[in-house]
């Protein structure tokens, strides 16, 4: 519509014709099986009286009479509802009232209706005396004292009035409440009878609707439910039951509860994982639901030809974690673990100094590392901390170990490590530590002037804990302040089940932590890590004048050094920078920092100077190793970016694999360290694990971001891993039973040449490595003008391939080991910085990400996906039989309504009701569906559909301009005719007579 908003539809029952209100008090009519406004238009002006000088305001309601389909209830803003005759095309009642009208609601007789007011107030009418409601009432007001009118409420916008055969009618409405409880949440109050239910909302409520027993409005109406739509949620109250509980929603539609901060997605995971997490999480499910099933029956789903499991598993602000369902097309919400719950919630108001770095979201999950075969699952924190867990299908009654690291970064701290290594500052906890004696000082040392030292950001829960079953914590590692300096945010993650070992790094350097043994086994600055294969010279950084944390700066301690060309711009809070505002922010900023991601109203759009950013980007590459010395001295921080867990090559003259972690660094650097671990089962718990480096440095340009291994046929090639058998079993048998590990080593039949390919990416190239001779095969730069935000090592119709996704919205893979590019598409820039953290590949050539707070994004790569997916799509609608109208009777039908039969076609047709004014609306031809869309896509097809779209357009101009020069000939014969009068009236008038 070019001249009004549309304010009000209705589409009566078994009808193609729907009305449509508009802003300026109008009614049109359009036929919805061909989108045709019909000539039929009920004016504002002829619907009121005559006398009244003033605009009844938009139309808020409209809807057929229950007793007659040809008579129209209108209902308009300003108080004012006029009963219309469709055929004879005038009003037959109007009704006036001094508050304004939101909604309006028959009841099934057609013999009265109700009105919701501005007020609070609902008033009952009579068809029969129109001239004032017989009843008036203010459900939630306050009765005067002195027999005054009660006060009035607030708006009540929506009411539904809806009989029952064997009951009192209910009337439904929202809104209503008293003004004088202004902290009131969204409400939806249940009138039946006497009895006022008032249903408080978690979120406002946009609108509401009643599902009844029949469809059509003549009849009982038989409520059995109400739905309500949220602004972030959809609820079904069950109105069959005097409480009014509501049903168990079967969908995900809280997946934004709190607001998302990571992603990992997994394809091909097995097939017991589903059950095993449903069953765990069904026990943790609220009681006080409807007994009954979900009443809304839509669509259905196609499974189409996937057969493989996926799982979802999504990290929030709050730290919880949540494991979803995502196999075929649909989403389901299996398990939810609260990290949160291993450490004391703190006090407000308490420890400015020490938990100010991280006061609005202190939990937000950082990173996920999800072993799905030995079912351990490790979580990074924004307060620098990382939890190992186990899962177990028994409840547990335990303390939580806990373990202490003490990671910085001062060159001239340093302890040079020997072979064997030891933790190199001896304050780092080699033991169970007791917490007893920092529980209630970290919180409390934070006076002004004292220089805080080993105390970590949160305190860990010492007292003994009930664990239900699923995911139990094992182990909580957490970083801790040195010398005053807060511990910096960790960068990255990985645990592997077979070495039982968790290593994580910051800008600071590396954490080796044994959580078998509980032991901490190696933390040292990502310099010592070189020793003697460091080739630039560094100089020792001056120690700082002053060592007092400010707590506004603390972001910006590590990436002072880390990025220090941006810093400049942004001095700012740990929560400014969470909150994405319009000041540029780059992207390496942000992904570096916490993901902690906004509350509901904080946006999250990308700063408008993206190019800016890249470039500052790129000047950070200056700083590689590849460049200068001088960039070097002046910057020695160096950020773990990347870790992997892998029977590797870690020298040139290994003759075997053996256990590694590789490790990657901010400036490109790739180090191998290696693991000695005990050589029989029986000594694990006991012996010590050794951790030494190999001296091998690999190089690439970027900081480095995934490691993958293949074997010398090119196939993948998993890091080992410990089967799963549950920790907490009743069985003793099994608790002493040996670890069962599944080991992937490359055959041994290989007695010469290289036996295992290494894959690493980086930000800007990629490289293939043969291993052990450490020669580099295959190089390809993949972008020179941007930088990947992504890349895994996935595999795809039985072959594996690097997949990427780079910061100017290209999505690329490239065949390993040969590194050939197979695929480059612009799929979508990186508008947002919600989806440069969230985005993530995984197995079949799938990915996601999420395009708005609440909604995932899934899309595929994969050509025989894009095959099957008609296959998948499921139907929006299940055709239902129409049920029969129940038999009126004679009577009735002879004293209850219009005899004759009301036909809609006849009366708004274009034969009777003429042709719809051009300029009044525009018809927008819609895609034609799924068809139109795939057809739309590309090829001829493409061009027909657009070219017959610019068709419809260009005629619709044309249209436009017919009307126009239609009008200006119109005018110009009026003005023709003036002219000729004016001529006649003075031709013969002398210029005296003027």
């Amino acid at each position: 519509f070019f001249l009004s908003r549309i304010t009000y539809c209705h589409l009566p029952f078994q009808s193609k014709w729907l009305y449509v209100g508009t802003e300026r008090g109008n009614t049109h009519i359009v036929n919805i099986e061909s989108f045709i406004l019909s000539g039929y238009v009920i004016m504002w002006n002829k619907a009121i009286e005559l006398s009244t000088k003033t605009h009844p305001g938009p139309v808020v309601h409209l809807s057929d009479s229950p007793r007659d389909e040809g008579k129209l209830l209108i209902g308009y803003e300003n108080g004012t509802v006029v009963f219309w005759d469709l055929r004879s095309k005038r009003a037959d009642l109007r009704a006036y009232y001094d508050e304004a009208i939101h909604s309006v609601a028959w009841h099934h007789e057609g013999k009265q209706f109700m009105c919701s007011h501005s007020d609070g107030s609902l008033t009952l009418w009579n068809l029969k005396s129109p001239n004032r409601p017989f009843q008036t009432t203010i459900p939630h007001g306050k009765i005067q004292r002195d027999g005054k009118k009660p006060e009035s409420c607030k708006p009540i916008l929506k009411v539904e009035y809806k009989t029952c055969k064997n009951s009192e009618p209910f009337v439904i409405f929202s809104g209503g409440l008293s003004y004088d409880k202004a902290c009131r949440r969204p409400s939806l109050t249940i009138m039946h009878g006497k009895a006022i239910t008032v249903l408080e909302m978690d979120h406002p409520i946009v609108d509401f609707l009643t599902l009844c027993e029949t469809p059509y409005p003549n009849e009982f109406q038989e409520p059995y439910a109400v739905v309500v739509l949220l602004e972030k949620d959809l609820i079904v109250v069950d109105l069959t039951q005097s409480n009014f509980p509501i049903f168990e929603n079967p969908y995900p539609i809280d997946i934004h509860e709190s607001p998302v901060t990571c992603t990992e997605y997994f394809a091909d995971c097995p097939p017991d994982l589903i059950p095993v997490l449903y069953s765990v999480g069904a026990k943790h499910k609220k009681q006080g639901y409807s007994n009954k099933e979900w009443p809304i029956s839509g669509g259905a789903w196609n499974l189409g030809a996937q057969t493989y499991p996926e799982i979802i598993i999504t990290g929030h602000a709050d730290g919880s974690v949540k494991f979803w369902d995502a196999s075929a097309i649909t989403l389901q919400m299996l398990y939810k673990l609260k990290t949160s719950k291993v450490f004391e919630k703190q006090k407000l108001g308490e420890g400015k100094g020490t938990a100010e770095i991280v006061e609005e979201d202190p939990f937000a999950v950082q990173m996920m590392y999800w072993c799905p075969e030995s079912r351990i699952f490790c979580v990074a924190g924004v307060s620098a901390y990382v939890v190992v867990y186990r899962f177990s299908k028994h409840e547990v009654n335990t303390e939580i170990a806990s373990l202490e690291v003490r990671l910085q970064y001062e060159v001239e701290d340093i302890i040079t490590p020997e072979p064997e290594i030891i933790p190199p500052f001896p304050d780092a906890s080699s033991q169970l530590p007791s917490l007893k004696s920092l529980s209630g000082s970290t919180n409390t040392v934070a006076c002004e002037g004292t220089m805080k030292d080993s105390i970590p950001c949160l305190s860990v829960k010492t007292r003994p804990l009930r664990m239900p079953p699923g995911y139990q914590a094992d182990l909580v590692i957490q970083l801790v302040w040195v010398d005053g300096e807060p511990p910096q945010q960790i960068t990255s993650l990985a645990v592997n089940s077979a070495y039982g070992l968790v290593a994580f790094g910051n800008c600071n350097g590396l954490a080796v932590v044994d959580f078998m043994q509980k032991t901490v086994l190696l933390s040292m600055g990502t310099l010592d890590l070189y020793g003697s294969s460091d080739p630039y010279q560094r100089q020792p950084r001056s120690p700082r004048k002053s060592r007092q944390f400010a707590a506004d700066n603390f972001c910006m301690r590590g990436l002072s050094n880390f990025y220090p060309d941006l810093t400049k711009r942004i001095r700012t809070s740990y929560q400014s920078l969470t909150e994405l505002s319009d000041s540029p922010v780059s992207l390496e900023l942000e992904r570096c920092k916490s993901p902690t991601s906004v509350k509901g109203s904080r946006k999250l759009s990308l700063p408008t100077d993206l190019k800016t950013d890249l470039e500052n980007r790129e000047n950070s590459f200056s700083r590689s190793r590849s460049s200068s010395v001088s960039s070097i001295d002046r910057d020695s921080k160096e950020a773990i970016t990347a870790l992997y867990f892998m029977e590797s090559f870690a020298r040139k003259n290994d003759s075997a694999v053996s256990p590694c972690l590789w490790v990657g660094t901010g400036l490109g650097m790739v180090l191998i360290l290696s693991l000695n671990l005990p050589a029989s089962d029986d000594l694990r718990q006991s012996e010590p694990v050794m951790v030494s480096p190999s001296g091998t440095v690999l190089t690439l340009k970027g900081a480095v971001l995934t490691f993958a291994c293949l074997d010398c046929m090119g196939t993948l090639t998993h890091p080992p891993y410990e089967v799963w058998r549950d920790p907490h079993s009743a069985d003793d048998g099994e608790k002493t039973r040996k670890r069962k590990l599944v080991m992937h080593s490359p055959s041994s039949s290989q007695d010469m040449g290289d036996h295992q390919f290494a894959v690493i990416c980086s930000e800007k190239q990629a490289k293939v490595f043969s291993l052990p001779s450490q020669t580099c095969l295959y190089v390809h730069n993949i972008t020179e003008t941007s930088f990947l935000l992504r890349a895994d090592v996935v595999t795809l119709c039985n072959s594996v391939c690097l997949a990427c996704f780079c910061a100017n919205g290209h999505i690329m893979t490239l065949s390993l080991p040969s590194l050939r590019p197979l695929l480059d598409i612009n799929y979508l820039p990186v508008t947002d910085m919600r989806i440069a953290r969230t985005f993530c590949f995984t197995n079949e050539g799938q990915a996601l990400y999420l395009s708005s707070p609440t909604e995932i994004q899934r899309l595929t790569y994969s050509q025989e996906m894009c095959d099957n997916l008609q296959d998948m799509l499921g139907d929006l609608f299940t055709p239902v039989e129409t049920p029969e109208a129940q038999n009126r009777g004679f009577l009735k039908g002879l004293f209850g309504g219009s005899g004759q039969a009301f036909d809609r076609e006849e009366l708004f047709g274009e034969a009777t009701a003429g042709k719809a004014s051009r300029s009044l609306a525009q018809h927008i031809p819609g895609s034609g569906g799924i068809e139109g869309v795939r057809g739309a896509a590309g090829g001829v097809i493409g061009d027909l559909t657009r070219a017959r779209i610019a068709l419809d357009e260009r005629g619709q101009k044309l249209g436009e301009l017919d009307e126009r020069t239609a009008s200006m000939m119109a005018s110009a014969e009026a003005f023709s005719k003036h002219a000729h009068e004016v001529m006649l009236k003075y031709k013969d008038k002398k210029w005296y007579q003027f």
